[in-house]
């Protein structure tokens, strides 16, 4: 069993905070960078929302991961892709999911291999609050609390729609 939550409604959400922080930091050419797979397919959106014409980068942080050595290599790693030099630039990290916050500590470290970013603004469309990390985003579509039997699935791209199912545990 599960729920659909209103995907429009959370990206109009996203789009909204976003056009807010870029406009009270007076940033005016951000490049988004989406986290694979979930963050990608957001990121395409909110680059076409927000107007960026500069391709979006993604993120695979397969190999930045905490749990590497614990959980294995997943087989679906492909590589990241940043088709611009990150030195200097305003990045907009794109996720669906922030939960524990390691997905985002896992990809700021990729991210600074590549270059010192000017700054990072983290996007979500859900935050569970569930850190294990000091890690917030600055723009999230919806907190939302889950009981313990209960996960957040994002479904895409064509159509996007984000679930959220029942484990039966």
């Amino acid at each position: 069993m599960s729920a659909l939550l209103d995907i429009d409604r959370l990206l109009d959400e996203l789009e909204n905070g976003l056009r807010q922080m870029l406009a009270e930091r007076c940033i005016e050419s951000p490049v988004l960078i989406g986290i694979r797979t979930g963050g990608v397919w957001v990121a395409d959106i909110l680059g076409k929302r927000l107007g960026i014409e500069e391709p979006f980068g993604q993120l695979d942080i397969s190999f930045y991961r905490d749990d590497f050595s614990r959980i294995g290599l997943n087989p679906k790693v492909t590589p990241s892709s940043l088709p611009f030099d990150t030195e200097g630039r305003d990045i907009i990290l794109v996720d669906d999911v922030i939960m524990s916050g390691r997905t985002i500590r896992a990809a700021m470290n990729e991210l600074f291999d590549y270059g010192r970013p000017a700054s990072i603004i983290l996007a979500t469309l859900i935050d569970l609050g569930a850190r294990e990390l000091p890690i917030q985003p600055d723009v999230a579509g919806q907190t939302l609390v889950l009981d313990a039997q209960q996960r957040v699935k994002l479904r895409g791209p064509d159509p996007l729609r984000i679930e959220i199912q029942e484990t039966g545990q």
